[in-house]
C-alpha cells in the first residue's frame, strides 16, 4: 500500500543530515562485520494513527522486559515520500535499525545502495522463521540473488468500494449490484452519469506519477490476468490480451466521461469516494477508517472482462514489509525485536487495531473470533492468498514511468491505439536494464 506512505505527510529531508551516534556505514551484502551485538536500537513506523498506536504498544511491551535493549521509536520523518526519506537516510548513514513501512518496490534500490541487511545470510533462523510464518508468499519478496532482504509483514488486498446511496439514486441495486464484469461496471457508470447521482463512476489519482498505476490499471490487470505481474519473468506483461482488455476498459471510462483525468483538489487517494464525488473507489481494508461516517458503502471483488468468482479473483496486495538496515549497530537486538513484533499476539493486534492483515498463512485461524465479529473484513480475508505485489526488479520506477507515460497519452486521453502504444511501451521497458 502506498496508501500509508501518502496518508503520512512526511518532515523535511534536511532533518536527516546529522548521523545517529549508533550508526556505521552500510555494506552491500548487509552482513556487517564481526559478531552480532545486542543493545539499544531505533525503529521507524508509518504515521498512520492506528499503526502508531500499535507500534507504541509493542515497543512498551518489549522495553518492559529488555532494560538493556531498549527500543526508541518514531514515525518516519517527512519528505516527498517515505522511499525518498529512507534512501536519503541510507546515503547519510543514519537509518534506524528497522523500518516498519518498507515498500517492496524500493528494496532493489535500497539493496543496491548497500542499505539493507541480508536476513537470509545474517541470521541462522531467518529462513525458517520467515517461511514458516508467511509460506510461499515469502518467495515473492526474494531479491535477484534468491535471498530475503525484507520480512513480509502486512498485506492490504484491494477491493472495489461502492456508494450505496449513489447506486440507489441511479436505479442500481445497492445491496447486490452487478459489478462482476467490465461491461457491468460500464453499465453502472452510464446509469450513474445519466442520473447525476455522482460526478464520476471511478476517480483514481490522475497525476503522471508512476506509483498511481497501483490505483487504476494494476489491480484490475491482476484480477483479469489471474495474478500476472506487470513485469513477469523479466519481461513486460501488460501488452498481452488480458492487459489490452483492461486498458480498453479504462480508456472507455475516460472517453465516456465516467472518470476524470484532472488531479483531484483534495486527498487524491481516498477523497473522491469519501467526498461522494465518485460512486466507486479502489482501496484496501484501510478504506474502512477513511470512509466510515462519510459514505454508506459496500465492498465487492474487482471486476474482470468475463467475470471471475470472488474466491478466485487476484488483486493488488499493497504490501508493506520490514527492512533491517545495515547502519544498525545492534543487529541481533533488531532481529529479536522484529520477531517479537511479528509474533502471534502482535500480529493479531495489528489486524484488530489497524484492519491490515499480517502476511502469514494462518490468518483465518489466528483471527477467527475477530473475523467472525467483523464481517466487513471477510472479502479481504478471502483476498489475502490471492493478493499479488509489485515485481521485485531493479529499475522498477523507470519501467513503470514508461507505462504511465503511455497511459497518460493513450488511456486518460480517451483515445489512442492501445495495442501499438503499449507494445512499444513494453519494448521500452524490456530494454531498461535492472
Amino acid at each position: 500500500m502506498r496508501r500509508h506512505t501518502h496518508i503520512a505527510s512526511l518532515a523535511a529531508l534536511g532533518l536527516l543530515a546529522v548521523p545517529l551516534a549508533a550508526c556505521s556505514s552500510g555494506s552491500t551484502d548487509g552482513g556487517g562485520s564481526g559478531e552480532l551485538t545486542s543493545g539499544p536500537i531505533e525503529i521507524w513506523y508509518s504515521t498512520n494513527e492506528q499503526e502508531i498506536a500499535w507500534g507504541e504498544q509493542v515497543v512498551e511491551a518489549w522495553n518492559a522486559d529488555h532494560p538493556d535493549e531498549q527500543v526508541t521509536a518514531q514515525a518516519i520523518p517527512a519528505g516527498s515520500s517515505s522511499e525518498d526519506v529512507i534512501a536519503a537516510s541510507i546515503t547519510a548513514g543514519n537509518t534506524p535499525c528497522l523500518v516498519f513501512n518498507t515498500a517492496p518496490s524500493a528494496v532493489p534500490a535500497f539493496q543496491k545502495q548497500g542499505g539493507l541487511v541480508n536476513l537470509s545470510k545474517t541470521f541462522d533462523d531467518a529462513e525458517d522463521y520467515i517461511t514458516s510464518r508467511s509460506g510461499g508468499a515469502a518467495d515473492g519478496f526474494r531479491s535477484a540473488d534468491g535471498d530475503l532482504y525484507q520480512l513480509p509483514w502486512k498485506t492490504n488486498p484491494f477491493m472495489l468500494y461502492y456508494n450505496k446511496d449513489v447506486f440507489a439514486e441511479a436505479g442500481l441495486d445497492p445491496e447486490n449490484p452487478a459489478l462482476e464484469t467490465y461491461d457491468d461496471v460500464l453499465a453502472a457508470a452510464k446509469a450513474i452519469k445519466e442520473s447525476g447521482a455522482a460526478d464520476y463512476a471511478l476517480y483514481p489519482p490522475a497525476t503522471a506519477d508512476y506509483t498511481n498505476v497501483n490505483f487504476d490499471f494494476y489491480p484490475f490487470f491482476l484480477a483479469n490476468s489471474g495474478g500476472t505481474q506487470l513485469i513477469q519473468d523479466g519481461e513486460a506483461a501488460f501488452a498481452g490480451e488480458a492487459g489490452l482488455e483492461t486498458l480498453e476498459f479504462w480508456q472507455t471510462l475516460y472517453s465516456e466521461g465516467y472518470s476524470s483525468a484532472e488531479a483531484y483538489s483534495g486527498d487524491m487517494w481516498a477523497g473522491p469516494f469519501a467526498d461522494g464525488v465518485s460512486a466507486m473507489g479502489v482501496a484496501g481494508p484501510w478504506g474502512k477508517a477513511q470512509f466510515d461516517g462519510k459514505v454508506d458503502y459496500g465492498v465487492v471483488s474487482l471486476p474482470t472482462s468475463d467475470g471471475t468468482a470472488a474466491d478466485e479473483t487476484s488483486t493488488f496486495a499493497d504490501s508493506k514489509n520490514i527492512g533491517l538496515y545495515s547502519s544498525c549497530e545492534n543487529q541481533q537486538t533488531a532481529w529479536d525485536f522484529l520477531k517479537f513484533a511479528t509474533n502471534d499476539d502482535n500480529d493479531l493486534a495489528l489486524l484488530e487495531g489497524t484492519g491490515q492483515f499480517p502476511t502469514r498463512t494462518d490468518v483465518d485461524e489466528l483471527a477467527a473470533d475477530f473475523l467472525a465479529s467483523e464481517p466487513f473484513f471477510e472479502p479481504f480475508s478471502t483476498g489475502v492468498p490471492l493478493a499479488v505485489d509489485v515485481p521485485t526488479v531493479g529499475g522498477l520506477a523507470e519501467k513503470l514511468q514508461v507505462f504511465r507515460d503511455a497511459w497518460s497519452q493513450n488511456v486518460q486521453s480517451g483515445s489512442g491505439d492501445l495495442k501499438s502504444a503499449f507494445e512499444e511501451a513494453a519494448q521500452s521497458v524490456d530494454a531498461i536494464a535492472d
